[in-house]
């Protein structure tokens, strides 16, 4: 049976189990849009900016697991991806976003709304196509879909010209994909798992440090196990946070710029550091010759290239988390005796660790007079479940809700972490809801963060998702005013938001419903009477206008020379 290039589009969405898509139609998948509207399997929903499409295309990715999938027209709407793209690229989001393209023989001539997308999201993509033969398009869609998914997931972009969309061909969706240069190794090697076995065993201060690569895993089972068999305080970064239970006895919570200053100290005293999917970014180590100095260090990581590229490491162990994770444990179940003695060598270190949790606590000043926004993270972590699904902007508020919200379960937790991408928070929440109408989703904002994306408050009122905004309104750009304040003499240049919004009215102008305070005894009493309001919900809490985020490490400075205070 002959279709055409759209219909094989929407064909091969269904064969992979896709039932939600995120786009803004266009002239050139106008033929998509037409073909859509004769699909019972997909639901769209239609952002307002095609960049807010993808971020949402990304939490909705976060939240389930599965490929988000995105749809832009060509020219400007496929260059609106761009942002959403390289967010997801960093923090490693499988994606596939589809743009529409000028006809094949306009490529190249400059034809109104052509742009190179192949060129632009090459150094931002996983990979890219560009598709010039409908006889193609099946096989390369299969391919796209595999490769966000597998190995160290990530966005593959699909540039469809016009006249692929609208020619035929008989559609036949392959069973499996063979590609000769990506293989991706997902068991790690068991000599190399045996010799970690061994340094683990002798460990005498050991630490455990988790990125994002354990909640791409799904090992976050595997990893707690793995914690308490070998009783070694655990550290992650801000995209790790939510894999492991920020409760739990062993946990250090977030280690880097912004971490506790008991993470950051007992990275630096360690004498082994199992690093498990993570990249050891910059905002992790801060200066690298004073990062965990005296330990020799495990990095476990599917991607080979992420091994050895920012630190030295003494054992790299490729292959996915959850193998090594499992190979791991059989080998310590293996030598229980060996494993009872570590533990009991490593008794001093624990208490040592202990120690500096009582002594150097996250903590601030509270107050009676103005909203402290680390008192409204409190709260709102005391008045939900465990399963809320919180997302944030990017900014003092990121970094508050990540110091201060204890989060318990994996996927619960959806920020930019490697890009830094204001504007994220609202259209994440938005996919996050859509992907689960019934369980409750937050995006904690800031008064600059929320304004970038603003307008999917209206994509929140026409889908009917209940997503309630938390805005932390200090009118200032914060983090940058922080930096401001710290490093430049208070030479607050352009930071400082003026021009007061009235979030309440704006609420109320889009169909959703808005409540505002600045007294500290109403917080609970907002954020409850928010929570019971059907529909979206912005919270404005007017707080302490040049309240900090600390501890914080300084620009160029060791992750052990903390500024405790500002």
């Amino acid at each position: 049976m002959k279709m055409t290039g759209s219909q094989i589009l929407l064909a091969c969405l269904e064969q992979e189990g896709i039932d939600t898509v995120f786009g803004y139609p266009g002239g050139t998948v106008i033929n998509i849009y037409d073909d859509l509207m004769k699909s019972d399997k997909i639901r769209h929903i239609l952002p307002r900016h095609e960049q807010a499409g993808v971020h949402a295309a990304d939490g909705y990715a976060r939240a389930t697991g599965k490929v988000g999938v995105a749809i832009a027209t060509s020219g400007p709407g496929a260059t609106n991806t761009v942002t959403g793209i390289a967010t997801a690229y960093m923090d490693s989001i499988p994606m596939v976003v589809i743009c529409g393209q000028v006809p094949t023989a306009l490529i190249g001539n400059d034809a109104f709304q052509e742009a190179d997308m192949i060129g632009i999201t090459r150094p931002i993509t996983k990979h890219n196509y560009l598709v010039r033969d409908v006889k193609d398009l099946a096989r390369i869609l299969k391919q796209a879909f595999y490769i966000a998914r597998t190995g160290r997931p990530g966005p593959v972009l699909v540039d469809l010209p016009k006249d692929v969309q609208t020619a035929s061909t008989i559609f036949e969706y392959p069973d499996s994909v063979d590609l000769r240069g990506y293989k991706p190794n997902y068991s790690g090697n068991a000599r190399q798992v045996a010799k970690a076995i061994k340094m683990i065993l002798a460990a005498k201060k050991p630490v455990i440090y988790v990125g994002g690569g354990a909640t791409l895993s799904n090992a976050d089972k595997e990893l707690i196990t793995f914690a308490e068999t070998i009783q070694a305080p655990l550290t992650t970064t801000l995209m790790g946070m939510a894999s492991f239970p920020k409760r739990h006895p062993l946990s250090l919570g977030m280690l880097g710029m912004h971490g506790t200053y008991y993470a950051n100290m007992a990275v630096t005293s360690a004498d082994l550091l199992i690093a498990i999917g993570a990249r050891f970014d910059d905002r992790v180590t801060g200066k690298i010759s004073t990062f965990a100095p005296d330990a020799k260090i495990i990095h476990i990581d599917i991607d080979p290239t992420s091994i050895k590229k920012n630190v030295r490491v003494d054992l790299p162990i490729v292959g996915d988390l959850k193998d090594v994770l499992l190979k791991m444990l059989k080998q310590l179940k293996e030598v229980p005796d060996e494993v009872e003695t570590m533990v009991v060598q490593t008794t001093a270190w624990r208490a040592e660790v202990d120690a500096m949790k009582l002594s150097h606590p996250m903590t601030y000043t509270p107050s009676k007079s103005v909203i402290k926004p680390q008192f409204v993270i409190e709260k709102l972590r005391e008045l939900t479940d465990d399963d809320v699904i919180v997302t944030t902007e990017v900014g003092q508020h990121q970094m508050w809700t990540a110091q201060f919200f204890d989060f318990t379960q994996p996927r619960t937790f959806l920020t930019s972490g490697g890009l830094g991408t204001m504007g994220y928070g609202l259209p994440a929440a938005l996919g996050a809801q859509a992907a689960f109408p019934d369980r409750q989703v937050i995006d904690i904002s800031g008064d600059g963060s929320f304004q970038m994306n603003s307008q999917e408050l209206a994509t929140l009122v026409q889908n009917r998702l209940p997503v309630k905004i938390v805005i932390l309104n200090n009118n200032f750009l914060g983090m940058v005013r922080q930096w401001q304040q710290l490093f430049f003499d208070k030479r607050y240049s352009q930071t400082c938001l003026e021009s007061p919004i009235d979030f309440v009215k704006l609420a109320d102008a889009y169909g959703a419903t808005g409540f505002t305070t600045s007294k500290p005894e109403e917080v609970e009493m907002i954020i409850k009477k928010a929570f019971a309001t059907p529909g979206p919900v912005i919270i404005e809490f007017k707080i302490s206008r040049e309240e900090n985020v600390m501890p914080m490490v300084p620009a160029g400075a060791g992750i052990n020379e903390m500024v405790l205070a500002s």
